[in-house]
């Protein structure tokens, strides 16, 4: 852990000159994407911190497109999947077939095997796909036969599902929600933006060519700069305060939201706030984390991991009143 001033400095000069390419990436994305800063941005803190991120709004709103410009722009192997009831596990990882040339059996190895997957409308496959998918997201790995085989990095899952439609899908296990390191909420764009796209589609021009820009070495090599980041020992206390008066709120006199919430965060949740903190202290130009990085990334990180009572429901309340409610009683460094 860095200690004096003087170290803080060199990693801030290091950043200034290692975030050169964060800029360049944003406005290669923005060549076809309008708007939607806010998810842009949540997905390169998903990228930069290694941790899949689950999109969700309803239909339209350039969610498949920012994830394919992504890639795109940093020169990485892209697969999409398209997820259905009918979908079977060989349809993601891959299977084995035989080869009547050589007599055996042979590996064909599936969508799986790419740096950056797009599951779209993740929570339309059943319990089966989502066990398989589960594997490589969180060993980062395939097991196809009798053999294991390690998925190339850097490996995101990049996944969309729809809120208002209900029609054949299936709720993703817990297990796997608390897989995703983000989820977030995707809004609609603003008038003048949405103007904008309308002026663009009139047009009927063709969309322009996303150049790659980021090879995937600087993808990682920014990673392990991300992790060197300073984060002050209160900064951490005030992380963990925040998890778990999701599981203790009447610690930190939060008593009306004790029969609100059925579980709390698990510790993946305060893993993954301080590593997107220091992510978004990152593409802010910062060698430390600071308590608006925190509170900043804070309902992207923990809106999925809360569970809520039958009680909640009744009386309206969802996740995010909940973390809102607790940013706003947790005492910041």
């Amino acid at each position: 852990m860095l200690q004096t001033a003087e170290d803080i400095k060199q990693l801030n000069e290091r950043i200034q000159s290692a975030t050169s390419f964060v800029d360049k990436l944003e406005a290669e994305i923005a060549k076809i994407i309008v708007g939607q800063h806010y998810m842009v941005n949540r997905l390169l803190i998903g990228l930069l911190s290694n941790g899949h991120v689950l999109l969700e709004g309803v239909p339209g709103l350039a969610k498949t497109l920012s994830i394919k410009s992504l890639s795109q722009a940093v020169n990485a192997k892209f697969s999409r999947i398209q997820f259905t009831p009918d979908l079977l596990p060989a349809d993601v990882v891959g299977t084995m077939i035989y080869n009547q040339q050589k007599h055996e059996f042979v590996v064909r190895r599936g969508p799986i095997f790419a740096n950056f997957i797009l599951a779209d409308e993740i929570n339309r496959a059943p319990a089966k796909v989502q066990s398989a998918l589960l594997e490589a997201m969180q060993e980062r790995q395939v097991t196809i036969g009798e053999t294991t085989y390690p998925l190339d990095e850097p490996f995101l899952v990049l996944a969309t599902q729809n809120p208002i439609d209900q029609e054949g899908t299936y709720p993703l296990p817990e297990a796997q929600v608390d897989r995703f390191m983000l989820k977030v909420l995707i809004d609609y764009p603003s008038r003048e933006e949405e103007q904008l796209i309308v002026r663009q589609s009139l047009q009927g021009l063709k969309l322009p060519k996303i150049e790659p820009i980021v090879s995937t070495i600087e993808i990682l090599q920014a990673r392990e700069l991300v992790r060197q980041i300073y984060m002050d020992e209160k900064i951490e206390q005030y992380i963990l305060d925040i998890v778990f008066a999701t599981r203790k709120p009447s610690q930190y006199r939060l008593d009306k939201l004790a029969p609100l919430i059925a579980y709390g965060g698990s510790p993946r949740a305060s893993i993954n706030l301080a590593l997107a903190a220091k992510a978004h202290a990152f593409l802010n130009k910062r060698g430390y984390v600071i308590p608006e990085d925190v509170r900043s990334i804070a309902k992207d990180v923990i809106r999925h991991r809360i569970g809520l009572t039958y009680e909640a429901e009744a009386e309206n309340v969802n996740a995010e009143n909940v973390v809102e409610e607790i940013l706003n009683a947790v005492n910041v460094p």
